[in-house]
């Protein structure tokens, strides 16, 4: 499998190398030393919102209206290869309709709407990425992009690319191999990469990927304070994922969490209460 990895790397520098595209701005503004970063982090671009879907362009300004925010967004391929907002391998939780993504057209998804959280039909369709990217780029809207599984790095970063929405646009890693993957594809953009611990941000830093480039997920999980520093001392962002269980807890145990975490070193936010976050962070 290293090997391999390996390979598609060569390939990609190789290939990357005689494009001229410069570096998205998102490399030179999210710095941890910068005070006017967006702090909030919205998942699945807003969830739990009564009579707004998750993954809905309608639900991205609805929030933006109200916030200043980042949004996570989960792209998809259809069966004719449209790039579109979908989280699940299948369209029946957030839809009207039923059946794999990748088994359907394009077309055939437009007869479907989107469905809140709490199971209301709205007139909401779902969208396109590139809309997305048009509505992100005229809004000047930042996006952290989750490519799933069934979906190409190259497919979704050639789609940036060709809505020239490299400023707006951050593509999400899981692991080393796929954060050395998309840097070797795409040096011009920022990363998500996954730094839970000190191991993980050394793997990142052993694979030559650049600092510039990193904007760290630093889990699910409160880290101790140290990783936070250590990652404040490249200048790198920290994004903590409150969303699931630490969401609850603040829930229960009052919003003043937020202020708690933030004191320890979380520059960003990615949660599922984007509004009370604000409120309490603000």
């Amino acid at each position: 499998m290293k090997y391999f990895i390996f390979a598609v790397t060569i390939f990609c520098f190789i290939s990357c190398s005689e494009t001229t595209s410069k570096n998205s701005k998102l490399i030179e503004t999210f710095k941890a030393s910068n005070t006017e970063l967006p702090r909030i982090s919205v998942h699945r671009g807003g969830k739990n919102l009564l009579h707004y879907p998750e993954n809905c362009l309608e639900t991205l300004q609805y929030v933006n209206d109200s916030i200043f925010a980042i949004y996570e967004i989960d792209v998809a391929q259809t069966k004719d290869g449209k790039l579109v907002l979908m989280h699940d391998n299948a369209i029946d939780r957030t839809s009207t309709g039923t059946g794999v993504i990748k088994n359907l057209t394009y077309k055939e998804l437009t007869a479907f709407n989107l469905e809140d959280d709490y199971g209301n039909v709205t007139n909401f369709k779902i969208p396109l990425f590139k809309d997305v990217l048009k509505w992100a780029k005229t809004n000047n809207v930042i996006l952290t992009i989750d490519i799933k599984r069934s979906v190409s790095q190259k497919v979704v970063i050639d789609a940036i690319r060709d809505m020239k929405a490299e400023d707006v646009s951050v593509i999400i890693t899981y692991d080393v191999e796929q954060a050395t993957t998309a840097y070797a594809l795409a040096p011009e953009l920022l990363l998500s990469v996954s730094a839970r611990n000190e191991d993980e941000f050394n793997r990142l830093l052993d694979a030559k990927i650049p600092t510039k480039n990193m904007l760290a997920f630093t889990g699910t999980r409160l880290s101790n304070a140290s990783l936070f520093d250590k990652l404040h001392a490249e200048d790198i962002v920290c994004m903590l994922g409150t969303l699931g269980n630490l969401d609850k807890q603040a829930t229960v145990k009052g919003e003043q969490s937020y202020v708690r975490w933030k004191a320890l070193g979380v520059d960003i936010f990615a949660t599922d209460r984007p509004f009370a976050v604000y409120n309490a962070i603000k």
